[in-house]
């Protein structure tokens, strides 16, 4: 017998059950992570993120699962429909509450449909109409997508795909920040040189440590310079203190954390994530402002530490043009979005399909200002 059903608490299905599903290499997908959101309070029904994770059990066993949300609006998602909710709320027709199928407040692409057999996820994904109706839920949204579940949206009725873009960064095999740098232009190799030179100049140092290498001291200072990047422009941070706490005690070995001192003192850091070949920078901060700080500390800082730890890719995070010229490239990312609405449904698609080529004409135009040599 199969059956589909909702978590409103991740606590609730064991670590091991789901993580048994989860890819190797995949830290933003392990229960650890996941359950520190809800347990911190980052996401919670009082900040419009009610946890329904979705489970396809058959005869007994859990073979299926795609962590999701309820959700009422759609801050924090890296994939901006406010327009579709504008518009709708024009049209008199309810786009909230939603289904959201993502990791909260990481535009990481991965795997989000986590099944040992990809029968049992299609099963789940066609499943999901009918779930969305009986729910209450306007649709289904699923954000930044891997290969194997583009293959089988593309193959299910109704899906709309939607590209956007990302800067990340690859290791090719070099020996050091220098032979990075040997492999640019000469203008834009002068301009990165000048740049880590400014900082150092500033006389600031940097150190890298892992999760479990930081005192609540510390972590408090996380989490002053991450919530300090949101009051500078009048926000609310997305993440409690306890949410980096959790983190430390639950996933240790995933996390990695780069202080920047000046005469002793910190005053900069950036959190990032390790998984399989890549590193992830997420959340950065500062509590005094320092010329060309923030690219070498979020940029600079993890290009070194992927080249002398082995790591073959480094994002650094959503959007940022000032990435490209510093040797990010352009790079597709998919979500994948289900509405009800017939005619919200219509109106989606053909908006999607004008931008789809903007997007792509967008990350063509990238890749030819990209700095590297072209000798």
């Amino acid at each position: 017998m199969t059956s589909l059903y909702s978590l409103a608490h991740l606590r609730d299905l064991p670590a091991a059950t789901w993580d048994a599903l989860v890819p190797a290499g995949q830290p933003f997908l392990r229960h650890a992570f996941l359950s520190a959101m809800e347990d911190s309070g980052s996401v919670q029904r009082n900040t419009g993120w009610a946890a329904e994770h979705l489970v396809l059990e058959r005869d007994g066993q859990v073979r299926a699962l795609l962590p999701a949300y309820r959700k009422w609006h759609s801050f924090g998602e890296y994939v901006f429909d406010h327009g579709w909710a504008e518009a709708c709320e024009r049209a008199g027709i309810a786009y909230y509450p939603k289904l959201l199928g993502a990791v909260p407040f990481s535009p990481v692409s991965g795997p989000r449909l986590l099944a040992a057999d990809p029968a049992d996820g299609l099963l789940m994904l066609q499943a999901l109409p009918e779930y969305l109706g009986k729910g209450g839920l306007s649709g289904a949204h699923i954000n930044f997508t891997d290969p194997a579940l583009d293959a089988q949206l593309a193959g299910l009725p109704g899906w709309m795909e939607r590209l956007g873009c990302q800067f990340h960064w690859q290791n090719r095999g070099y020996r050091d920040f220098q032979d990075f740098l040997d492999s640019l232009s000469s203008r834009k190799r002068k301009q990165m040189r000048k740049e880590r030179e400014q900082v150092a100049g500033q006389g600031i140092d940097f150190r890298w440590y892992r999760g479990d290498e930081l005192d609540e001291a510390q972590w408090d200072f996380v989490f002053q310079c991450y919530a300090n990047t949101y009051a500078v422009r009048r926000r609310a941070p997305y993440l409690t203190r306890e949410f980096f706490s959790l983190l430390a005690e639950r996933m240790p070995e995933a996390l990695r954390v780069v202080m920047a001192r000046q005469g002793g003192r910190d005053v900069a850091m950036a959190l990032s994530l390790v998984g399989g070949d890549s590193l992830f920078g997420r959340y950065w901060g500062c509590l005094d402002e320092f010329d060309r700080l923030h690219f070498e500390t979020c940029f600079y800082q993890g290009m070194d530490f992927a080249i002398a730890e082995g790591y073959q890719r480094f994002d650094a995070g959503a959007q940022g043009e000032h990435k490209l010229i510093r040797g990010f490239e352009p790079v597709l990312t998919r979500s994948w979005h289900y509405l009800l609405h017939p005619g919200l449904r219509r109106a989606v698609e053909d908006f999607l399909l004008q931008e789809r080529e903007g997007v792509k004409g967008y990350a063509e135009e990238a890749r030819g200002m990209l700095p590297y040599r072209r000798d």
